[in-house]
């Protein structure tokens, strides 16, 4: 990697500001962000450069941590820009360049590591919240197993294969991402850190020993994390094992992989999709061996239908048709922000009335209570692109079960993680209730389980606080 300086307009480096000129690239707006790195939208530094060519910065600071810190951090850059370079392929997000940034005026971000990126329209994630149809589903899982079969065949094993990490490029074709923690075969497995999702660990890793190298891992890792993710695809994001906290649901894969439990899916998941999930969570490795990615796609490909796999059958339960009219925001992308997934139609027939919406409070001691305890109610946010704080919620509180209208929905507000861990950025803009005015507040997508059809809300502006009456 060459070495690079950062050059600011204003604001304080943490995060980049707008305008902030990184290497060959101006800084947009923020993306995401996790424990080693933030993720950037830009632009190219160059005016004479197409406008639509706009890119991912993935930063990662290495200053100011413990030395082992700062070579994981290395380590891990290393490993994504190691298999960017020698496995590429359309299913995977493209690495276009990488720096390291000197001079840096925040002493935070000297040596800090930049990986330049394609920029996707959006991930998995956010098409599970918003609905998918099982001819939609067919073909992302179709492009999932493409991507992964590739990565196999490479030898690498992915090992934080998840809806986050599985993007939707701006042709609507899926890419896998964020590799990491990535892992190049040595012979039949190799060795990684002991960290990941625990939603997507397969039974037998908590198994393994940790030794110098790590903890071994094999590619029937990544099949077990695929069989977690179809289930998600066509249960709206709901886990084929019970729990309300990751823990809780490891604990109900480890009674299910000592056969003290069966494998209950969702009778949502259409029977062709039931039995593929059904083999990739095979609760051993010696059971999901033969399950390959590569026989996974064959079975995909051969089923009788249209496209990847997919459209015929007929689904047992048909959700609206999601439409992903995709639209790349490069040149508006600081007027709209990230453009992810629109919806045709509006929230429900002139006959039907409104759209509504019924809310959902994770917290089990909360959801048979009548009392409406205020430890129990949900706030709603002022402004759902800012932190979701006290100082950013409307006096009206809301609880499990209410029923609220819904006007439209936002699907690149602020991220949201509920108490069981599942995370989004959509928000739904709703009437409030009891106003004595019209007003609207938001909700975010993991308050609600309902996903009705919703045309996209315009993107909010700041305003004053809203007013509604106290509950």
């Amino acid at each position: 990697m060459d070495e690079r300086t950062v050059s600011w307009g204003s604001g304080r480096p943490e995060p980049l500001p707008e305008g902030c000129r990184v290497g060959d690239w101006i800084v947009t707006e923020p993306i995401g962000s996790g424990g080693w790195a933030t993720v950037y939208a830009a632009r190219p530094a160059d005016p004479a450069a197409a406008e639509d060519e706009e890119v991912a910065l993935k930063v990662m600071p290495t200053a100011g941590l413990a030395p082992r810190q700062a070579r994981d951090v290395a380590e891990a850059a290393a490993r994504e820009v190691g298999l960017g370079r020698g496995a590429a392929h359309p299913r995977l997000i493209r690495l276009l360049d990488s720096f390291v940034l000197g001079a840096a005026p925040d002493p935070l971000l000297d040596g800090a590591i930049v990986l330049v990126m394609e920029r996707a329209a959006g991930s998995l994630r956010e098409l599970i919240d918003a609905g998918v149809t099982e001819t939609e589903g067919a073909a992302l899982i179709a492009g999932i197993c493409e991507g992964l079969a590739h990565l196999h065949r490479a030898g690498w094993v992915h090992t934080d294969l998840k809806p986050e990490n599985i993007l939707i490029g701006r042709d609507g074709s899926v890419k896998l991402s964020d590799f990491g923690f990535a892992v190049e075969l040595t012979g039949t497995h190799g060795y990684t850190p002991p960290m990941g999702t625990l939603d997507y660990l397969p039974p037998e890793r908590g198994e393994e020993p940790l030794g110098e190298q790590g903890v071994r891992v094999r590619q029937s890792a990544d099949i077990w994390a695929l069989g977690i993710v179809i289930h998600e695809v066509f249960a709206s994001g709901a886990s084929p094992f019970p729990g309300a906290t990751p823990a809780a649901r490891t604990a109900a894969v480890r009674e299910y992989a000592e056969g003290r439990a069966p494998l209950r899916m969702d009778h949502a998941v259409p029977e062709f999709w039931r039995e593929l999930a059904a083999d990739c969570l095979a609760p051993s490795h010696a059971a999901r061996a033969g399950h390959t990615a590569e026989a996974l796609l064959d079975r995909i490909r051969s089923r009788p239908g249209t496209g990847a796999g997919g459209g015929g059958g007929g689904a047992r339960r048909r959700r609206r048709s999601l439409a992903p009219l995709l639209a790349v925001a490069m040149g508006v992308c600081a007027a709209a922000g990230a453009v992810l997934w629109s919806y045709t139609g509006t929230g429900g027939a002139e006959d039907e009335g409104p759209a509504r919406i019924r809310v959902f409070n994770a917290e089990r001691g909360c959801q048979g209570r009548t009392d409406r305890d205020r430890q129990c109610s949900l706030g709603l946010a002022i402004d759902p692109r800012s932190p979701y704080t006290a100082e950013n919620v409307v006096p009206t509180r809301v609880w499990h079960g209410d029923v609220l209208e819904v006007e439209c929905r936002l699907p690149d507000g602020q991220p949201i993680i509920d108490e069981e861990d599942r995370q989004s950025t959509v928000w739904f803009r709703i009437r409030l209730p009891g106003a004595g005015v019209p007003a609207t507040a938001w909700l975010p997508a993991v308050r609600t389980k309902d996903r009705p059809q919703l045309p996209r809300c315009p993107r909010p502006t700041a305003s004053a606080p809203v007013k509604a009456r106290p509950s």
